[in-house]
């Protein structure tokens, strides 16, 4: 075999890889897309600064799902968020390590006072009976995107601890 013939063997081995391994990885991030279906999802209404999103995760497959991060065009930063009781027995919410778990052939509920998608910074007022877009973002990579509804709501008015108690 001679020098030109070696190198392109080995780029045509390496090019053959690299497709191998983007179309294995490729199904791998659907998975997670395909077997999430968001229900009852809707977001609180607000003037200006923070809100909040509330749906239910539905997980069809025989595989745990972890929702790692969130965006929205309704805000410039979209956390994950869960609630806590923090010292005096006050209602604390925070940034939840880990994101949320949709366990295997079950749901996560993202509820008020409970886990939910916090709207950090609004890009524009989020007025009862409009809509916006939601996109969650898994571990694998892949992303759902839904569409939810702005509804009034006067509930839980936690306490927000951006350091985890610390």
């Amino acid at each position: 075999m001679t020098v030109r013939t070696k190198i392109f063997a080995a780029v045509a081995l390496s090019a053959a890889l690299a497709l191998t391994g983007c179309s294995s990885n490729s199904d791998k991030e659907t998975e997670a897309a395909q077997s999430i279906t968001v229900q009852d999802q809707w977001v609180k209404a607000a003037p200006e600064g923070m809100s909040a999103a509330f749906a239910e995760l539905v997980n069809s497959s025989d595989k745990d799902v972890r929702v790692v991060s969130a965006t929205s065009p309704a805000s410039s930063r979209l956390e994950l968020h869960e609630v806590v009781t923090g010292d005096g027995g006050t209602m604390t919410m925070r940034p939840k390590d880990g994101g949320f778990l949709v366990p295997a052939n079950g749901s996560a509920s993202l509820t008020p006072g409970g886990d939910h998608l916090m709207f950090m910074d609004l890009s524009a007022p989020l007025l009862p009976g409009a809509e916006t877009d939601l996109t969650l973002i898994y571990d694998d990579g892949s992303s759902t995107t839904f569409i939810a509804q702005i509804r009034d709501f006067s509930g839980n008015q936690e306490n927000y601890d951006p350091n985890h108690g610390g």
